[in-house]
């Protein structure tokens, strides 16, 4: 799969896939666009959403809707995040306490084994850049 981002103008990024979806991307606070630390932001929460969705609709319904928020820790003038915090918003009244309680663990489970995002973010993973000119 090949993943690109192009400079489109002063502070403006379009980030692209294969299939022909796009994203602008900026600095923090750029209108229309998500800053790098949030497409990460977004990314954990998406990758968890995808990924518990089949649980939450087999238990509460196909038409089941449900929000997954996102947040981060950062401290001050940092450039990196300290901690991401995921957390489904999804109504879970019709169920028992008991089939609650079994929903979100089946649901933690699943992100923990599968969702590619949140596992590599816990694990932390090497990064390369690679620059024309460089040996």
């Amino acid at each position: 799969m090949t993943l690109e981002v192009e400079r489109t103008g002063e502070h403006a990024f379009v980030g692209r896939n294969e299939r022909g979806a796009e994203v602008r991307i900026g600095r923090k606070g750029a209108e229309g666009a998500f800053s790098p630390a949030e497409l990460l932001q977004i990314a954990a929460a998406g990758c968890s959403a995808v990924t518990a969705e089949e649980l939450i609709t087999r238990r509460i319904g196909e038409d089941a809707k449900f929000r997954v928020g996102v947040t981060a820790d950062r401290r001050e003038g940092a450039s990196e995040l300290d901690a991401v915090h995921v957390a489904f918003d999804v109504d879970v009244s019709t169920l028992t306490a008991d089939q609650r309680e079994a929903l979100a663990g089946a649901v933690e489970r699943a992100i923990d084994r599968l969702c590619t995002v949140s596992r590599t973010l816990k694990k932390g993973i090497p990064v390369t850049e690679e620059f024309p000119g460089q040996f």
